[in-house]
């Protein structure tokens, strides 16, 4: 009784004096989860399980998997406005796209906790915190390369939206459709829109075949096995740089993109090399952001961590096979939390 009575006279003594500022709720609707598609919640399950695991085996993290059987837009945000007492952030996954950034953008309107969107944030944290590596060893600089993205969901838009925060100029993102423009009157939505606002400045127009000529680099969040082929590759420039980061089978085989004449291969599978995937980025992320209670997610925040991330990797180590720290490395912790330290200090 003495403690809530605490809390009810001095409502922030609930981070000091109870679990909140360790709980995080993992939300779905399983309406788009990782290599499966639209499942539903029951099925969704597991995943959110293992992704509870994660959390609390690299960042000491309580997460509560929550399955909602809904996937009515404004019932989600209503749930979470309901359960936000109880939790220090929320963590939306594999919910559909684009509802699941309308989700995210009107409960950062709502409620006092940073929501924080994986398959959007951490995707393109990690996806960064590659490319930043990636650079230094084809001695090329990130504002003057041409960056085509497979793949305009969340995850798309993620990466979009922080590369050209950290300073790169040329971007195409190509969906369905063909390459993103402004004018395209064809399968766009408020965030495709954005997409075309600032990036594609030119306004070429094309499919990926076309798109990719003299690119540097290749990002692939399609969703599409086999989307990228070794003709593809050959019109790229120099040194070319391939993200296949599309679970469970990437874009293109890395075996294939290696005799094409890819320089830096990346995907987000155990199976190769590199491996790009959200778990280097989440646990730590939030252990941090816990910890410092921050209570949104800033673009300049996950530039930082991208940062921190990559230069886990010192200079020894940095190598075409070796680009990204290994899930687990104990390093990664102490550099992201001293980052946003920093962050939040300005």
């Amino acid at each position: 009784a003495a403690v809530s009575e605490a809390i009810f006279h001095h409502p922030d003594q609930k981070y000091v004096l109870t679990s909140k500022r360790n709980n995080v709720a993992i939300v779905t609707d399983g309406t788009r989860i990782l290599g499966l598609g639209n499942i539903g919640p029951y099925a969704a399950l597991p995943v959110m399980e293992g992704k509870a695991v994660l959390y609390r085996q690299f960042g000491g993290v309580t997460a509560f998997p929550l399955c909602l059987n809904t996937t009515k837009k404004d019932e989600i945000i209503k749930t979470i406005q309901a359960i936000e007492p109880a939790f220090g952030a929320i963590n939306l996954e594999d919910i559909e796209s684009p509802k699941v950034m309308e989700i995210s953008e009107e409960l950062e309107k709502k409620i006092s906790i940073p929501i924080f969107h994986d398959d959007r944030h951490g995707t393109s944290v990690v996806a960064l915190a590659a490319l930043l590596n990636s650079l230094k060893l084809v001695k090329k600089q990130i504002s003057s390369i041409r960056i085509v993205i497979a793949g305009a969901g969340s995850a798309g838009y993620g990466i979009t939206n922080l590369l050209r925060f950290a300073g790169c100029k040329n971007i195409i993102v190509v969906d369905s459709t063909g390459a993103i423009y402004q004018g395209r009157s064809k399968n766009m939505n408020k965030y495709k829109k954005n997409i075309a606002s600032s990036t594609n400045f030119k306004k070429e127009r094309g499919a990926l075949l076309e798109i990719i000529k003299n690119a540097d680099v290749f990002i692939g969040v399609s969703g599409i096995k086999g989307m990228l082929t070794s003709p593809m590759i050959k019109r790229m420039n120099r040194d070319p740089i391939i993200f296949a980061l599309t679970n469970p089978e990437p874009e293109i085989d890395p075996l294939a993109a290696k005799k094409a004449g890819a320089k830096i291969i990346a995907t987000g599978s155990y199976k190769f090399h590199n491996r790009v995937n959200n778990a280097l980025v989440f646990p730590y992320l939030m252990r941090a952001i816990l910890d410092q209670n921050i209570r949104k997610i800033h673009p300049s925040m996950l530039f930082v961590t991208a940062r921190a991330i990559a230069n886990t990797i010192t200079n020894k180590e940095l190598h075409y096979n070796h680009i990204i720290p290994e899930v687990g490395d104990k390093r990664l912790q102490k550099n992201i939390t001293s980052a946003l330290k920093k962050f939040s200090k300005k």
